[in-house]
């Protein structure tokens, strides 16, 4: 599903210009699935990455290698989530499945149709600061919408941990990407740690999700090339129903770039029920193995994105992404390097002076929207531990999907109209209403999204590699996690109760030998 600081490096770069008056789509600069993966360093551009390259040892500080501009995304790492629910038509049908089995392979659907969103090359995208945030919403064509809030809850190590609804469909998704960065001589790595768990309210089924690990290769000089590799993993502990989809790398004799291959399994009959194969950025296919029928799962050759609408930059808060790195964002865009390493400066540098800060008063990080998850041995959320962080608010699932939407509603603005908080750079649930935005919006209203703009068809990516700071984020025992025993508003429903500690969720990273961490001065 498709996650910070450290040498990040991101497929494509998209075309769009921050604007206070909104943000605007640019469906000429989109790059679907035909476009090349790979980036041409120019010569002046490669002797810039092989000066870093050469100061590279083993064991050496990398705490302070600074990359240069030109490798830049120009958007947040906590946009390029949203990509994971770019896809409707695979998305809300899924719960409304009787049959638990075809129930699972719309999952594993779902789950493959959002790789392929990418504009062309390989790029960075901008690590969030610790607290920073980020909120959209889809409009969808049956009148419904989804929700989603984003914050960066740890830069120590990084991880950007996210929420999505859509009430009226019974869906919802909560999840923390937490990459690990390798330097691996003439490629960078990041291993992509940390799950998703997507809930089918209406069914009481959960699914536990991982990613591929992703790839940029020769990062020094020629093209550089983006790859997704590794096993990832899609399991329904309810059901017994699992997938081990296999994201397959080019080798270096023969072979093709972006194959999959993989199998749905059933644990609890101990056989194979499905086998997949094809390419994650063009036609999949799934074959019943019990009568030997082939047909295609899912074609993303002339697969159409449905990309999120923002509140308008004048009404986002100061560590709202868009409104954060506007700046750095349109020096990028007009190829200033020096204005954008600045103002990316400039933000990095305040992030180290509120670390210090919080140091000096003995203050721990806590985040504003989330909260730690109520994991281990008889905890509310028993065997989601691998979440870390879970939006800090009970939904009420037997209540209406109006009731529902006003409590997603009541934990960050989303809509246009609704108001921004000041958020405090000390962390915890701080949240002060600013006055100088506009009136809360009413969350039925179809005029309110007239007034936004949906997200460039062309802010996709899907590579991260970023890693650490010196950001200290509170210990279980002083964040503002609850147990499960503790007080839940009236009338509002616990969470799902997980009930099979034993299954664990683990990745598979086939990559061998001992390799470095390249991280660079965002720490």
């Amino acid at each position: 599903m498709k996650p910070i600081s450290g040498c990040s490096f991101v497929i494509g770069a998209d075309q769009r210009v921050p604007s206070f008056a909104g943000n605007r789509s640019s469906t000429e600069d989109f790059r679907d699935s035909s476009a090349e993966d790979e980036t041409v360093v120019d010569a002046e551009q490669g002797n810039v990455l092989m000066h870093i390259i050469k100061q590279l040892r083993p064991g050496a500080d990398l705490s302070r290698v600074t990359l240069p501009t030109f490798i830049l995304e120009p958007r947040s790492m906590l946009e390029r989530i949203t990509n994971f629910m770019a896809h409707p038509d695979t998305l809300l049908p899924m719960p409304k499945i009787d049959d638990p089995v075809q129930r699972f392979v719309s999952v594993i659907k779902f789950y493959l149709s959002g790789w392929h969103i990418k504009p062309s090359g390989v790029k960075k995208p901008l690590n969030p600061i610790l607290g920073e945030t980020f909120t959209c919403y889809w409009d969808y064509p049956d009148h419904t919408r989804g929700y989603y809030i984003s914050e960066q809850t740890s830069h120590h190590p990084p991880k950007s941990s996210y929420f999505f609804m859509a009430p009226e469909h019974h869906i919802r998704i909560d999840g923390t990407l937490k990459p690990r960065s390798k330097f691996l001589g003439t490629s960078a790595a990041s291993m992509m740690e940390g799950i998703a768990v997507m809930r089918f309210l209406n069914r009481g089924e959960r699914f536990f999700i991982t990613q591929p690990n992703m790839y940029a290769r020769n990062i020094i000089v020629g093209k550089m090339q983006y790859e997704l590799g590794d096993h990832s993993f899609v399991r329904c502990p309810e059901s017994g129903l699992e997938a081990d989809l296999e994201f397959k790398t080019k080798g270096w004799i023969g072979g093709n770039y972006n194959v999959i291959g993989g199998y749905i399994k059933d644990t609890k009959a101990g056989k194979n029920l499905y086998e997949l194969s094809g390419l994650w950025s063009g036609e999949m296919t799934i074959k019943d193995l019990a009568t030997g029928k082939k047909e295609v799962l899912f074609d993303a050759t002339h697969a159409r994105a449905t990309y999120p609408q923002t509140r308008p930059m004048e009404e986002q808060g100061e560590r709202e992404s868009q409104r954060l790195w506007a700046k750095t964002i349109a020096a990028i865009k007009k190829t200033d390097h020096r204005a954008a390493t600045d103002d990316k400066s400039r933000i990095e540098d305040r992030q180290r002076d509120e670390a210090a800060q919080r140091e000096k008063q003995a203050a721990e990080w806590q985040p504003h929207l989330f909260r730690r998850v109520r994991g281990g041995p008889g905890g509310s959320e028993e065997g989601e531990e691998n979440l870390d962080w879970v939006i800090d608010a009970a939904i009420d699932y037997n209540a209406s999907a109006k009731d529902q939407v006003s409590q997603i509603l009541s934990i960050a603005p989303i809509l246009p109209g609704q108001k921004a908080y000041d958020l405090s750079p000390s962390g915890g649930d701080n949240r002060t209403p600013n006055a100088t935005t506009a009136k809360a919006a009413d969350p039925t209203s179809t005029q309110s999204a007239a007034s936004s703009q949906p997200m460039s068809a062309a802010q996709a990516d899907l590579i991260d590699f970023g890693q650490y700071d010196g950001s200290k984020v509170a210990p279980p025992s002083q964040s503002n996690a609850l147990h499960a025993e503790d007080a839940v508003p009236v009338g509002l429903q616990r969470p799902l109760q997980p009930n099979a500690a034993q299954n664990q969720t683990f990745r598979q990273d086939s990559i061998a030998g001992t390799v470095d961490e390249f991280v660079d001065a965002e720490s």
